[in-house]
């Protein structure tokens, strides 16, 4: 939201209040409150019908500074609120003097000068932001609706990114955005998943502590700075800091939840009855039994809305006219050796047998004269679960427990954005700021009972909906893209976005939700989609399945699904370490290069965990251009070797995409490509790309539970490879891509394949020697 006219002038109803001086500083052990009155104080009679801000500097974890500003104190807060992890050891300390005070948290650092009003947060000593005079502002309009703002500076060359799955451009500069969750598709600047948190390439984040509608004018107001702005008399938001992005993103999750670890197995293909589409059990069996006939590795099987009867979602029932057997039909596909998933929402139609029951027993949103709020968009009188009420969440979660009874493993949950606010909560929550809340409490409702039933291990969602800490409930998907190239790379961007907010995991209609694709496309789409950390074919009124196409799109969603499933130790490894430290598996790339300034801007390339690069494919003609930064790299398909620092342009058949490897880098691959999930350390090939000279490489393999099984270290020094491997109790192999020749006393078979030398250690022995030729 804009309040300026320019440079110098304000809007026309604008009334501006900004602090002028830090009349005041109370010091506590670990806070600072700073009292600012919106004018210099001369004399005692300034003191007088003069407006103050109270601002508090706080830390509830290393790295990070929290800022709380009032008006008018007692008219802030509300529920409901994200939830704020606090650290119980948070290194800070003070310093008050005549100039300045300063807060430190770690390296993190916040100033506030006394004599002339300014702000500066630095890390271990650089200035990262700030604000000055009329940045931090209180605003009242002639129609008496106040709003509390904060610009904080931008550098030369710092880019801004994150804000949520935003799917316009990835580099937020320039863009004016507004939190507020909506159901607007892939191609416009509305959101399924709005975050109040945005990154930078100068290492530092800012999360903006507000539920409700939070205005972003991102060097687009002042180019110069980020403004944010909330209606009320208040504003709260945390300053987070890092020696790098990836650090920064280790922080802001500490702050508001570590993404969970998805089960191994939703890693691998899900395929769908698409939306509209005609289905039944032998419709559902003619495409599975297609998949496996054509060699094709299916993991999860989704029904999507219609497996409930039409007018009545939702009522949890299988259509009995469609499907007379749910629970033997699920037994059926299931020892087939597949997951289940089926969509749900968490709006009850009228016609839904559901629906007296929980209008009689107030576990809807309710108007504020108590009757049922409800409206005709998208069903028919449909009502909305309000997860507020604890009775009402026992009772969603019964519904939903009735079909885990039968065989279902997971739950599409579709919706969650169109939030009225013309509503009345149980617990009383502001309907403002549970508009985008809304979702964290219908997701978590979901996940929650899902750990209960079946294990924490293997609760997983396909979520569209999200807002702050909905990472906690992975996986997202990116909601309803169309089949075009445009589309594709729109959804890319809205990926890499999401994944520089806080989110580990996503997904998205593998060839386009909208319209049917060409088989161009959808060979393309397939390549991306399986390398990708979440797979799914999906469509709206046309079905997926490969044969559809043509026999080549066939072959290619064979190629990719194998190529994922053999990949998944590494895959599943960087999964582990984004489930601990925040990282997302799914990188842009300036989150791993953040030193190469070429990658500021790229958003049509990312990495798949720390090692692997991926670059789609976005035209009919094959061609890429891709950026490599220094160093070797290797493509993993075909081997070839290229120097980076530099762009390629490629034409690829659509058989291969540049996949490629950085040096240093050892690539775990397992012995099965036909599922995600399987004994990933037994008879497992580390793979081994471009080792320099006294350089070290690791590799970890995880089991299915997240325990750290094997791990293995080579260190380079000449042209002697030392090896060590921290368990023997599986076989495994080396295998040196692109060597010519290798000696090793310690293995049984040291052979030359067209990919490299495979050694074979002798009796499978932890500690081994190699000589390069």
């Amino acid at each position: 939201m804009k309040f300026s006219d320019g440079q110098w002038l304000l809007k026309d109803d604008v009334t501006l209040y900004a602090p002028s001086e830090a009349r005041d500083i109370q010091i506590s052990d670990d806070t600072m409150t700073v009292f600012a009155p919106y004018k210099q104080i001369i004399q005692r009679g300034d003191t007088l019908n003069a407006p103050q801000f109270t601002i508090k500097f706080f830390s509830p974890a290393n790295d990070v500074i929290g800022v709380k500003l009032y008006h008018f104190r007692d008219m802030g807060y509300g529920n409901p609120e994200f939830i704020i992890n606090h650290s119980k050891d948070v290194n800070v300390a003070i310093e008050n003097n005549e100039d300045y005070a300063i807060l430190t948290s770690n390296k993190l650092s916040v100033k506030v000068s006394k004599k002339t009003w300014k702000i500066d947060y630095c890390y271990d000593g650089k200035h990262l932001t700030g604000s000055s005079y009329k940045d931090m502002a209180y605003i009242i309009r002639d129609d008496r609706r106040t709003y509390v703002k904060e610009q904080l500076s931008l550098d030369v060359g710092e880019c801004v990114y994150g804000l949520g799955e935003r799917f316009s451009h990835f580099v937020k500069n320039g863009q004016v955005v507004d939190i507020w969750n909506k159901d607007g598709g892939t191609n416009s600047e509305q959101s399924y998943k709005n975050i109040p948190f945005y990154i930078t390439n100068k290492n530092y984040g800012v999360f903006v502590n507000h539920s409700e509608l939070v205005s972003f004018e991102v060097a687009s107001e002042k180019v110069e700075s980020v403004q944010f702005s909330v209606p009320g008399e208040y504003l709260e938001y945390f300053v987070i800091g890092g020696s790098n992005p990836k650090e920064v993103l280790q922080n802001y999750t500490l702050l508001t939840g570590k993404p969970s670890l998805p089960p191994a197995w939703s890693f691998g293909l899900w395929l769908t009855t698409s939306f509209t589409t005609n289905y039944d059990e032998k419709t559902v069996n003619s495409f599975i039994d297609g998949m496996f006939e054509r060699d094709i590795p299916l993991h999860v099987f989704h029904f999507d809305c219609f497996w409930m009867k039409e007018f009545q979602w939702c009522d949890f029932e299988w259509d009995k006219d469609v499907f007379p057997d749910p629970k033997g039909m699920i037994q059926r596909l299931k020892a087939k050796g597949l997951k289940i998933c089926v969509w749900i929402n968490s709006y009850i139609a009228q016609k839904s047998p559901l629906f007296d029951e929980g209008m009689e027993k107030g576990y809807f949103l309710k108007k504020h004269n108590g009757k049922v709020w409800q409206w005709d968009l998208w069903q028919a009188g449909m009502a909305i679960v309000d997860f507020t009420n604890p009775e009402a969440c026992d009772w969603y979660k019964d519904k939903l427990s009735t079909l885990i009874d039968i065989g279902v493993d997971c739950f599409k949950t579709d919706f969650g954005e169109r939030i009225p606010t013309d509503v009345v909560y149980y617990d009383g929550s502001d309907p403002m700021k549970m508009h985008n809340y809304y979702t964290y409490l219908y997701n978590k409702t979901v996940y929650e009972l899902l750990k209960e039933r079946l294990g924490e291990d293997k609760a997983v969602v396909f979520a569209r909906s999200a807002t702050v800490g909905s990472q906690k409930f992975p996986v997202h998907w990116g909601g309803d893209c169309t089949a075009t190239y445009g589309s594709m790379a729109e959804s890319l961007r809205g990926g890499l976005s999401l994944c520089l907010s806080g989110f580990g995991f996503w997904s998205h209609d593998i060839s386009g939700f909208e319209s049917t694709a060409t088989p161009d496309i959808y060979k393309r789409w397939c390549a991306f989609g399986l390398l990708s950390t979440h797979s799914r074919l999906h469509g709206s009124n046309s079905y997926r399945v490969p044969w559809l196409f043509d026999e080549e799109a066939v072959d290619v969603l064979r190629f990719f699904t194998k190529l994922k499933c053999s990949l998944m130790p590494y895959i599943f490894a960087k999964a582990c370490e984004t489930a601990a430290t925040g990282i997302p598996e799914m990188r842009a790339m300036l989150l791993e290069f953040p030193e190469d300034p070429a990658c500021d801007y790229l958003d049509r390339q990312y990495m798949l965990g720390d090692s692997l690069l991926v670059a789609p494919i976005f035209n009919e003609n094959g061609k890429v251009s891709y950026y490599l930064p220094k160093g070797k790299w290797t493509n993993f398909i075909n081997g070839k070797v290229l120097e980076g620092g530099t762009w390629y342009s490629e034409t690829h058949d659509y058989m291969s995409i540049p996949l490629m490897v950085k040096e240093n880098s050892i690539i775990a691959v397992g012995n099965d490509d036909t599922k995600p999930d399987y004994d990933y350390a037994k008879n497992v090939t580390f793979h081994v790309f471009e080792l320099q000279s006294g350089k070290t490489a690791t590799a970890e393999i995880h089991d299915l539970s997240d325990n750290l099984e094997n791990s293995i270290t080579i260190t380079r020094n000449g042209d002697v490879l030392k090896v060590q491997i921290s368990n023997s109790a599986k076989a495994w192999s080396l295998l040196l891509r692109n060597a010519a020749n290798a000696d090793c006393k310690d293995a049984i078979s040291v052979v030359s394949e067209a990919k490299g030398v495979r050694i074979v250690p002798k009796d499978n022995i932890t500690r081994l020697s190699i000589k390069i030729k």
